[in-house]
């Protein structure tokens, strides 16, 4: 299995000759199935390597853990030794990679997965401080709302998209999408594929999409037919 590589900013990278990629291995309780293939990764590093350096290869052993085959181990560069704007580029690229595989933008966990043990992080996810990524959204969306048809029932404060409509009022929050209904500060959830994607004009941020899609859904909330998302704004009222 050869390590990914992030897409570093193809003019940095392409000045600077470096790569970056996530240093891979099994994430915890993970049992290997097959011919010692997992189902779940984990990670905790990034590390920059030059553009010509051969790709890690990693492999799996049958008792569950991880080699790296081959007569020359690859060593990454020295963090100090990487230029600003590759290292804002890749760590932009890692902001959004986490913000859309976690499982704090996947509704089904807000019971905390197995055991609840993930509980907390959900919740810090999808209601806790702003990545700058989230922060970057922030100031887009601050601008953006006046330019919308419901631009008058949208405003940005604090960490959330703050939207009116006539069953409720609801707080979309910029990092990870997740909503909340101020009348109880009760959770809604809508999964993305139940709201019309709202498509911009520019590429590199799906949240703003999503985000853009539920506000539009939600300052209109009188014309949801969807019976699930109505339910809960009923109980929620």
């Amino acid at each position: 299995m050869a390590t990914p590589a992030l897409t570093a900013g193809v003019t940095a990278s392409e000045t600077a000759d470096i790569h970056a990629g996530p240093l891979l291995g099994a994430a915890r309780d993970a049992l290997p199935h097959g011919k010692g293939a997992y189902a779940l990764l984990a990670t905790d590093q990034v590390r920059f390597y030059p553009v010509d350096t051969p790709q890690n290869l990693v492999g799996t052993m049958d008792d569950g853990g991880f080699f790296m085959p081959g007569p020359v181990k690859v060593e990454p560069l020295p963090l100090e030794e990487i230029p600003v704007r590759v290292l804002s580029e890749a760590l932009r690229d890692v902001d959004l990679f986490v913000g859309v595989t976690s499982v704090g933008n996947d509704p089904t966990w807000q019971d905390g997965g197995p055991e609840g043990r993930y509980q907390a992080y959900w919740s810090s996810h999808g209601f806790g401080e702003l990545g700058e990524t989230a922060r970057t959204r922030r100031d887009l969306l601050t601008r953006l709302p006046p330019r919308l048809a419901v631009g008058d029932r949208c405003h940005v404060e604090g960490r959330f998209l703050h939207v009116k409509g006539e069953l409720n009022t609801y707080r979309i929050h910029l990092g990870s999408g997740n909503i909340l209904m101020v009348s109880g500060d009760r959770y809604l959830c809508i999964v993305p594929g139940d709201v019309p994607v709202t498509y911009l004009p520019f590429d590199g941020d799906r949240m703003l999409s999503i985000i853009l899609s539920k506000a539009l859904l939600l300052a209109e909330d009188t014309k949801i037919t969807d019976p699930t998302i109505l339910g809960q704004i009923r109980r929620g009222g």
